[in-house]
């Protein structure tokens, strides 16, 4: 044997090694499969159920308080400016504000959104603003059941347990880049795009702006397809943060012999074609109009708010809380 055979012997191992370390990502069974389109598409979903036990955990929601009834006048009545709920008796108002604090704000408490001194007082800015929170979530619950079905949401869909989601954004102005422009943001992986080299913003076009996903021509013939490179990999961007933040792949809503192709989709493409604009409608109609309400801190770099995108609900499951819902416990939220 002579040298050549021991230096390719050394290199295989040498690469075998690092493969090892920095590129192995297969998953050790049994893992589970479930049909999520039509049969004999190959629309199928492959879940981990390792993973999916700390999801479900992740995901439980907390114990309700129980109803009190219209115990007392309305609120209106009893209290100082209440704008939203004045309806609800004394006793459903309290069971709900005491609710709203254990979703958004338990370390803080009242204090949080309230001059304790004074509750009826508005200077607390978090108080202007959770005030329209509330009518937002009223909104999707009345006139967005195209999306969250009877379902529905809470305040705890999005807050878990925090006066912040987890999962929100600001208009990113990227890196910094000295000597030149970085075409479309490209080429730096992000966890917004799916860790992909994909443009890194794709929220602001398509979850504030009203920017054309659909990209793909419509015959193979030259001349039909009008849409440029940049607006196919924004698109693409899109793409696969709704696959991250739905724990999904493509066939989740797309049957991948013809992306394009409603009638092959499953149904599923259609809630989220819903979704995208549900998201655009709070980000334009109930968040970014609070801009002035909010302190400096609590801008992004380019000075605008906190944001919502597919991740800010689901948080990485294909339905919110797996599809529990709190609603049912909460209907004053549904009118």
């Amino acid at each position: 044997m002579n040298l050549n055979f021991f230096l390719g012997i050394g290199g295989a191992l040498a690469a075998a090694a690092v493969i090892g370390v920095v590129g192995y990502t297969a998953e050790r069974p049994p893992m589970e499969s479930v049909q999520r389109g039509y049969r004999g598409t190959g629309m199928v979903e492959i879940y981990n159920p390792r993973t999916l036990a700390k999801e479900y955990a992740a995901n439980e929601i907390p114990a309700s308080l129980p109803s009190t009834g219209p115990v007392g006048p309305p609120a209106g009545q009893a209290y100082q400016n209440v704008q939203i709920l004045k309806d609800l008796s004394v006793g459903e108002f309290t069971r709900l504000m005491v609710s709203i604090t254990t979703w958004v704000a338990p370390e803080q408490g009242c204090a949080y959104c309230h001059n304790t001194d004074n509750m009826a007082s508005d200077a607390v800015y978090t108080k202007v603003v959770a005030r329209r929170m509330l009518q937002m979530v009223k909104h999707i619950n009345a006139d967005w059941k195209d999306h969250v079905a009877a379902t529905g949401v809470t305040c705890y869909t999005c807050h878990r347990g925090q006066p912040v989601p987890a999962n929100v954004w600001f208009n990113n102005p990227g890196p910094p880049h000295p000597g030149g422009v970085i075409p479309v943001g490209k080429n730096i992986a992000t966890t917004a795009a799916g860790l992909t080299s994909l443009p890194y913003d794709p929220f602001t076009p398509f979850l504030e702006g009203n920017a054309d996903i659909r990209v793909e021509a419509t015959t193979a013939l030259p001349g039909t397809d009008n849409k440029s490179i940049k607006q196919t990999d924004w698109t693409y961007a899109l793409m696969m943060h709704m696959s991250t933040a739905l724990g999904v792949n493509c066939t989740f809503c797309h049957n991948s012999r013809q992306f394009a192709d409603w009638e092959q989709s499953s149904p599923k493409r259609v809630t989220g074609w819903y979704g995208i604009r549900l998201a655009r409608d709070i980000n334009n109609n109930f968040l970014n109009p609070l801009k002035a309400t909010f302190p400096p801190h609590r801008l992004g770099p380019l000075g605008d708010v906190a944001k919502v995108n597919c991740a800010t609900c689901h948080n990485g499951v294909f339905k919110p809380l797996f599809g529990v819902s709190m609603l049912q416990d909460f209907p004053e939220l549904a009118k």
